[in-house]
């Protein structure tokens, strides 16, 4: 009887996790392998998984609580040294699949979404911000409103700027960082007498990253294009190379 009460209590408390926040479907749309990362922001326990293997055409979903903030990306290039797990872009340096806690080391292309409580509006985008490691898009399933998909489905590292590119071990760019990351001025990363939209206007470098993905953040105040949101407790579906 006590094992039904057990069995019961864990299926009840399933059912409120999955109705109260976001399921969220990850699609692999790349030739390529990419190994997913989440982060749980606000200093909230992380996810039930922190990172996983994505091969080519496969999908995996997982469950986010509600009210939720954090923000997910893919690594690339991902192997083992010596017991070692590590990427060539986008690593969250734990040695690990999982990255427990950590964040992407830039550059890094990242989904950003906050899941509001009771079907309130969630907040969602894809940010250049730290830079460009693989496409990616995020699109509401179900939900009321706007719920458009933020997408960045071109791979900036074709036109990235000499100056700013990431070479691989085969000399191939493999990823493209931001102005920011890269210069770390006032003026590129909007800080200082730079830190509001009237004094820090898009840069040569951003605009160039707003030109390939026109919908996904490209500097820190791309708020009117860059932000999309959604009511109704929507799923969601990332994709890798929409």
């Amino acid at each position: 009887m006590a094992i039904t009460r057990v069995a019961l209590c864990l299926s009840f408390a399933f059912l409120f996790y999955v109705v109260g926040g976001a399921k969220v479907t990850f699609i692999n749309k790349c030739r390529y392998t990419v190994w997913p990362g989440t982060l749980t922001g606000d200093q909230k326990p992380q996810l039930s998984t922190t990172g996983f293997r994505l091969k080519p055409h496969a999908t995996n979903s997982i469950y986010l609580p509600s009210p939720w903030s954090g923000r997910f990306w893919g690594r690339t290039g991902c192997s083992y040294n010596n017991g070692k797990f590590s990427c060539a872009t986008a690593d969250c340096a734990s040695g690990q699949v999982q990255c427990n806690g950590a964040g992407a080391i830039p550059p890094a292309t990242l989904v950003e979404l906050t899941v509001a409580s009771n079907g309130g509006q969630d907040f969602y985008d894809v940010s250049n911000v730290d830079g460009f490691n693989v496409p990616m898009s995020i699109t509401p399933q179900g939900g009321r409103g706007d719920c458009k998909t933020s997408s960045c489905p071109a791979n900036i590292n074709i036109v990235c700027p000499a100056v700013l590119q990431v070479k691989g071990s085969r000399g191939s760019v493999v990823a493209c960082q931001s102005a920011c990351l890269k210069f770390n001025t006032d003026e590129y990363c909007c800080r200082g007498s730079h830190n509001t939209p009237a004094t820090c206007p898009p840069s040569k470098y951003a605009t160039i990253f707003k030109n390939q993905c026109h919908d996904a953040y490209s500097y820190a105040y791309d708020d009117k294009t860059g932000t999309f949101t959604c009511f109704g407790g929507p799923s969601y579906a990332i994709t890798f190379c929409p």
